[in-house]
């Protein structure tokens, strides 16, 4: 392992400003692009790394633009265009149902606001569901075909989207950070959030209280066991 045998690095990465959270939109599974802000926050994010001396064995990403977008500008940055990259639709977003796309007042006047309010503070809650018949749920795109019917989501709690990571982080990734791999992760904030969660050993309540900044590197320093020994975001 890398840091005198001790810890090893894990940088988590949140995807650059996308349009919808440049437009106040739930941007969960849709599949939209980074804003010209978003790339610029990227780009910054490859420079912050590579000023702090970061490398990587291995980076897991999404399946979303958004995240791939911002990962091929921190590979551009950091002249690591040959990094493995390993893309997983369990790293996406938290699935917002019937909310995807829309504005929160939008949603708010179609749903309520107790529904609306309960998704965003509640472990637990669920949001309203996409219908079967909606073109935009995972089971109807070809990108998902490979993917059990029965596993893709009309909407998700915290909680299931957590559930829906965990054979990822157990089988995959975790055994890998035990044997020393220096790993960047590129996802979202949700998600992201299901990993800190674990890591640092929070509650639901608290998990929901997190903020991810947008393309700002997260990272942590972990012993063998993955336990946190050092938490820091990198600052211009």
């Amino acid at each position: 392992m890398n840091k005198t045998q001790e810890t090893t690095r894990l940088v988590l990465l949140r995807h650059g400003q996308s349009i919808w959270n440049r437009d106040r939109r739930f941007a969960g599974w849709g599949d939209i692009p980074l804003s010209p802000q978003g790339e610029e926050e990227a780009k910054r994010a490859g420079r912050l790394l590579k000023q702090a001396g970061f490398t990587f064995d291995a980076c897991y990403c999404s399946e979303l633009q958004r995240a791939n977008a911002t990962l091929a500008y921190v590979q551009s940055v950091m002249g690591l265009d040959t990094l493995p990259v390993h893309r997983s639709w369990r790293l996406n977003e938290r699935h917002y149902g019937a909310l995807e796309g829309m504005r929160r007042w939008d949603a708010i006047r179609k749903f309520g606001i107790w529904p609306i309010l309960q998704s965003q503070i509640n472990f637990n809650a669920v949001p309203p569901l996409m219908r079967m018949d909606d073109p935009r749920i995972p089971a109807n795109q070809s990108h998902y075909a490979a993917v059990d019917r029965a596993q893709l989501p009309l909407a998700e709690s915290m909680r299931q989207a957590q559930e829906r990571a965990q054979p990822l982080w157990q089988e995959t990734i975790f055994p890998e950070i035990r044997q020393g791999k220096r790993l960047l992760i590129v996802s979202h904030q949700g998600l992201l959030k299901t990993l800190v969660m674990q890591l640092e050993g929070l509650t639901g309540v608290q998990m929901m209280r997190l903020s991810i900044a947008t393309a700002r590197p997260l990272c942590y320093e972990l012993d063998h066991s993955l336990k946190p020994v050092k938490r820091y975001y990198l600052l211009d």
